[in-house]
Protein backbone atom coordinates (compact mmCIF):
# COMPACT_ATOMS: atom_id res chain seq x y z
CA UNK A 1 0.00 0.00 0.00
CA UNK A 2 2.86 2.33 0.86
CA UNK A 3 4.50 1.60 -2.52
CA UNK A 4 1.23 2.33 -4.31
CA UNK A 5 0.92 5.64 -2.59
CA UNK A 6 4.52 6.46 -3.42
CA UNK A 7 4.09 5.56 -7.06
CA UNK A 8 0.93 7.57 -7.25
CA UNK A 9 2.67 10.60 -5.81
CA UNK A 10 5.51 10.17 -8.28
CA UNK A 11 3.05 9.84 -11.15
CA UNK A 12 1.21 12.97 -10.12
CA UNK A 13 4.49 14.83 -9.91
CA UNK A 14 5.44 13.69 -13.42
CA UNK A 15 2.03 14.66 -14.77
CA UNK A 16 2.31 18.05 -13.14
CA UNK A 17 5.70 18.58 -14.71
CA UNK A 18 4.50 17.52 -18.17
CA UNK A 19 1.22 19.45 -18.17
CA UNK A 20 0.52 21.38 -21.39
CA UNK A 21 0.84 25.08 -20.92
CA UNK A 22 -1.75 27.20 -22.77
CA UNK A 23 -0.39 28.82 -25.91
CA UNK A 24 -0.62 32.58 -25.98
CA UNK A 25 -1.92 33.75 -29.36
CA UNK A 26 -1.32 37.37 -30.29
CA UNK A 27 -4.45 38.99 -31.68
CA UNK A 28 -3.74 41.62 -34.30
CA UNK A 29 -5.58 44.90 -33.76
CA UNK A 30 -8.29 45.68 -36.30
CA UNK A 31 -7.10 47.66 -39.28
CA UNK A 32 -7.74 51.39 -39.07
CA UNK A 33 -10.76 52.63 -40.97
CA UNK A 34 -10.00 53.88 -44.47
CA UNK A 35 -9.17 57.53 -44.58
CA UNK A 36 -11.85 59.74 -46.01
CA UNK A 37 -10.95 61.02 -49.48
CA UNK A 38 -9.69 64.56 -49.56
CA UNK A 39 -12.33 67.01 -50.74
CA UNK A 40 -12.02 68.18 -54.32
CA UNK A 41 -10.31 71.51 -54.75
CA UNK A 42 -12.06 74.21 -56.71
CA UNK A 43 -10.51 74.36 -60.20
CA UNK A 44 -8.02 77.16 -60.73
CA UNK A 45 -9.74 80.25 -62.01
CA UNK A 46 -13.20 79.21 -60.84
CA UNK A 47 -15.33 80.95 -58.24
CA UNK A 48 -18.48 80.21 -56.28
CA UNK A 49 -21.60 80.79 -58.34
CA UNK A 50 -19.74 80.66 -61.66
CA UNK A 51 -21.98 80.14 -64.67
CA UNK A 52 -20.89 77.45 -67.13
CA UNK A 53 -22.62 75.96 -70.18
CA UNK A 54 -25.24 73.29 -69.58
CA UNK A 55 -24.36 69.61 -69.85
CA UNK A 56 -26.54 68.08 -72.55
CA UNK A 57 -28.08 64.61 -72.70
CA UNK A 58 -25.29 63.36 -74.95
CA UNK A 59 -22.72 64.12 -72.24
CA UNK A 60 -21.31 67.17 -74.04
CA UNK A 61 -21.46 70.77 -72.95
CA UNK A 62 -23.41 73.38 -74.88
CA UNK A 63 -20.51 75.15 -76.58
CA UNK A 64 -20.63 77.33 -79.72
CA UNK A 65 -19.10 74.47 -81.73
CA UNK A 66 -22.08 72.11 -81.74
CA UNK A 67 -24.09 71.11 -84.80
CA UNK A 68 -21.88 72.87 -87.35
CA UNK A 69 -21.80 72.37 -91.09
CA UNK A 70 -18.48 71.81 -92.80
CA UNK A 71 -18.22 75.52 -93.60
CA UNK A 72 -19.13 76.39 -90.03
CA UNK A 73 -16.37 74.12 -88.73
CA UNK A 74 -13.79 75.76 -91.00
CA UNK A 75 -14.79 79.26 -89.94
CA UNK A 76 -14.91 78.35 -86.24
CA UNK A 77 -11.44 76.79 -86.53
CA UNK A 78 -10.14 80.03 -88.01
CA UNK A 79 -11.72 81.97 -85.13
CA UNK A 80 -10.17 79.69 -82.50
CA UNK A 81 -6.70 80.02 -84.01
CA UNK A 82 -7.19 83.77 -84.35
CA UNK A 83 -7.80 83.95 -80.60
CA UNK A 84 -4.68 81.85 -80.00
CA UNK A 85 -2.58 84.22 -82.12
CA UNK A 86 -3.89 87.20 -80.15
CA UNK A 87 -3.94 85.77 -76.61
CA UNK A 88 -1.22 83.12 -76.31
CA UNK A 89 2.00 84.43 -74.85
CA UNK A 90 5.22 82.79 -73.79
CA UNK A 91 7.78 80.71 -75.70
CA UNK A 92 5.24 79.54 -78.33
CA UNK A 93 3.89 83.00 -79.14
CA UNK A 94 5.97 83.53 -82.29
CA UNK A 95 5.30 79.99 -83.49
CA UNK A 96 1.54 80.44 -83.15
CA UNK A 97 1.49 83.80 -84.94
CA UNK A 98 3.63 82.51 -87.80
CA UNK A 99 1.56 79.33 -88.14
CA UNK A 100 -1.71 81.26 -88.16
CA UNK A 101 -0.55 83.70 -90.82
CA UNK A 102 0.71 80.80 -92.92
CA UNK A 103 -2.68 79.06 -92.64
CA UNK A 104 -4.51 82.21 -93.78
CA UNK A 105 -2.27 82.53 -96.81
CA UNK A 106 -2.32 78.83 -97.72
CA UNK A 107 -6.08 78.31 -97.31
CA UNK A 108 -7.28 81.79 -98.32
CA UNK A 109 -9.78 80.68 -100.95
CA UNK A 110 -11.20 77.90 -98.78
CA UNK A 111 -11.63 80.25 -95.81
CA UNK A 112 -13.32 82.95 -97.92
CA UNK A 113 -15.71 80.42 -99.44
CA UNK A 114 -16.54 78.98 -96.02
CA UNK A 115 -17.41 82.42 -94.66
CA UNK A 116 -19.63 83.21 -97.65
CA UNK A 117 -21.53 79.94 -97.40
CA UNK A 118 -21.86 80.19 -93.61
CA UNK A 119 -23.34 83.67 -93.99
CA UNK A 120 -25.82 82.22 -96.49
CA UNK A 121 -26.87 79.65 -93.85
CA UNK A 122 -27.79 82.45 -91.48
CA UNK A 123 -29.63 84.37 -94.23
CA UNK A 124 -31.65 81.25 -95.03
CA UNK A 125 -32.86 81.22 -91.40
CA UNK A 126 -34.76 84.44 -92.06
CA UNK A 127 -35.35 87.29 -89.64
CA UNK A 128 -32.50 89.47 -88.51
CA UNK A 129 -29.77 87.05 -89.58
CA UNK A 130 -26.99 89.61 -89.14
CA UNK A 131 -27.71 89.98 -85.43
CA UNK A 132 -27.78 86.21 -85.00
CA UNK A 133 -24.51 85.86 -86.86
CA UNK A 134 -22.82 88.64 -84.86
CA UNK A 135 -24.08 87.20 -81.58
CA UNK A 136 -22.73 83.77 -82.46
CA UNK A 137 -19.31 85.16 -83.44
CA UNK A 138 -19.15 87.14 -80.19
CA UNK A 139 -20.02 84.02 -78.21
CA UNK A 140 -17.43 82.02 -80.15
CA UNK A 141 -14.58 84.47 -79.50
CA UNK A 142 -15.55 84.80 -75.84
CA UNK A 143 -15.53 81.03 -75.48
CA UNK A 144 -11.97 80.60 -76.74
CA UNK A 145 -10.81 83.68 -74.82
CA UNK A 146 -11.56 82.19 -71.38
CA UNK A 147 -8.41 82.46 -69.30
CA UNK A 148 -9.10 79.43 -67.03
CA UNK A 149 -7.84 76.99 -69.69
CA UNK A 150 -5.47 79.28 -71.56
CA UNK A 151 -2.27 77.23 -71.24
CA UNK A 152 -3.80 73.95 -72.42
CA UNK A 153 -5.64 75.75 -75.22
CA UNK A 154 -2.44 77.36 -76.48
CA UNK A 155 -0.68 73.99 -76.48
CA UNK A 156 -3.52 72.55 -78.56
CA UNK A 157 -3.27 75.50 -80.95
CA UNK A 158 0.46 74.90 -81.48
CA UNK A 159 -0.18 71.25 -82.40
CA UNK A 160 -3.16 72.13 -84.62
CA UNK A 161 -1.24 74.75 -86.62
CA UNK A 162 1.69 72.39 -87.06
CA UNK A 163 -0.57 69.63 -88.41
CA UNK A 164 -2.56 72.01 -90.63
CA UNK A 165 0.52 72.62 -92.78
CA UNK A 166 0.05 69.21 -94.41
CA UNK A 167 -3.75 69.47 -94.92
CA UNK A 168 -5.04 69.80 -98.50
CA UNK A 169 -7.76 72.34 -99.18
CA UNK A 170 -10.37 69.66 -99.88
CA UNK A 171 -9.65 68.05 -96.52
CA UNK A 172 -9.82 71.22 -94.45
CA UNK A 173 -13.52 70.84 -93.40
CA UNK A 174 -12.92 67.35 -91.99
CA UNK A 175 -9.69 68.51 -90.33
CA UNK A 176 -11.49 71.51 -88.82
CA UNK A 177 -14.31 69.37 -87.42
CA UNK A 178 -11.89 67.04 -85.67
CA UNK A 179 -9.57 69.75 -84.36
CA UNK A 180 -12.36 71.89 -82.93
CA UNK A 181 -13.01 69.11 -80.41
CA UNK A 182 -9.31 69.19 -79.48
CA UNK A 183 -9.23 72.97 -79.16
CA UNK A 184 -12.32 73.16 -76.96
CA UNK A 185 -11.37 70.20 -74.73
CA UNK A 186 -9.37 72.33 -72.25
CA UNK A 187 -12.51 74.37 -71.63
CA UNK A 188 -14.91 71.45 -71.36
CA UNK A 189 -12.45 69.71 -69.01
CA UNK A 190 -12.57 72.81 -66.84
CA UNK A 191 -16.37 72.74 -66.88
CA UNK A 192 -16.37 69.08 -65.84
CA UNK A 193 -13.96 69.77 -62.96
CA UNK A 194 -16.09 72.66 -61.76
CA UNK A 195 -19.25 70.57 -62.05
CA UNK A 196 -17.64 67.80 -59.96
CA UNK A 197 -16.52 70.30 -57.31
CA UNK A 198 -19.95 71.91 -57.22
CA UNK A 199 -21.71 68.55 -56.85
CA UNK A 200 -19.40 67.43 -54.03
CA UNK A 201 -19.88 70.73 -52.22
CA UNK A 202 -23.66 70.45 -52.49
CA UNK A 203 -23.57 66.86 -51.15
CA UNK A 204 -21.38 67.95 -48.21
CA UNK A 205 -23.79 70.75 -47.40
CA UNK A 206 -26.74 68.37 -47.46
CA UNK A 207 -24.93 65.95 -45.14
CA UNK A 208 -24.03 68.76 -42.76
CA UNK A 209 -27.66 69.85 -42.65
CA UNK A 210 -28.80 66.27 -41.99
CA UNK A 211 -26.31 65.88 -39.13
CA UNK A 212 -27.23 69.14 -37.47
CA UNK A 213 -28.88 68.48 -34.08
CA UNK A 214 -32.31 69.96 -34.14
CA UNK A 215 -33.45 71.64 -30.91
CA UNK A 216 -36.03 69.72 -28.90
CA UNK A 217 -39.52 71.06 -29.32
CA UNK A 218 -40.57 73.39 -26.54
CA UNK A 219 -43.35 72.20 -24.30
CA UNK A 220 -46.06 74.78 -23.89
CA UNK A 221 -47.62 74.63 -20.46
CA UNK A 222 -51.30 75.32 -20.51
CA UNK A 223 -52.36 77.54 -17.60
CA UNK A 224 -55.97 76.90 -16.61
CA UNK A 225 -58.13 79.99 -16.66
CA UNK A 226 -60.59 80.27 -13.81
CA UNK A 227 -64.18 80.38 -14.93
CA UNK A 228 -65.99 83.27 -13.23
CA UNK A 229 -68.74 82.21 -10.87
CA UNK A 230 -72.24 82.91 -12.18
CA UNK A 231 -73.79 86.09 -10.83
CA UNK A 232 -76.79 85.59 -8.56
CA UNK A 233 -80.08 86.02 -10.30
CA UNK A 234 -83.11 87.57 -8.62
CA UNK A 235 -86.33 85.79 -9.41
CA UNK A 236 -89.65 87.45 -8.55
CA UNK A 237 -92.98 85.79 -7.95
CA UNK A 238 -95.63 87.53 -10.10
CA UNK A 239 -98.24 86.65 -7.47
CA UNK A 240 -96.79 89.22 -5.09
CA UNK A 241 -97.80 92.03 -7.43
CA UNK A 242 -101.31 90.63 -7.71
CA UNK A 243 -101.76 90.60 -3.93
CA UNK A 244 -100.41 94.14 -3.58
CA UNK A 245 -102.83 95.52 -6.12
CA UNK A 246 -105.75 93.96 -4.30
CA UNK A 247 -105.05 95.84 -1.04
CA UNK A 248 -104.72 99.25 -2.60
CA UNK A 249 -107.76 101.39 -1.90
CA UNK A 250 -108.78 104.38 -3.85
Amino acid sequence: MRNYVALTAVGLALLAGCSIKPKVVAVAPPPPPPAAPAPLAMPKGAYVGMQIPALMNDGRYMTPNRNLSGDGAVWHLRAALNVAALACRGPDEATIVAGYNALLARQKSVLNGAQTRLTAEYKAGGGDWQDRYDDQMTRLYNFFSQSQARDAFCNAAVATLADSAAVESADLPAFASGRLAVLEKPFTDFYAAYDAWRSERAAANRMAMANTVQPAPRTVQMIPVATPAPRPRLELDPGIFAESSATVTH
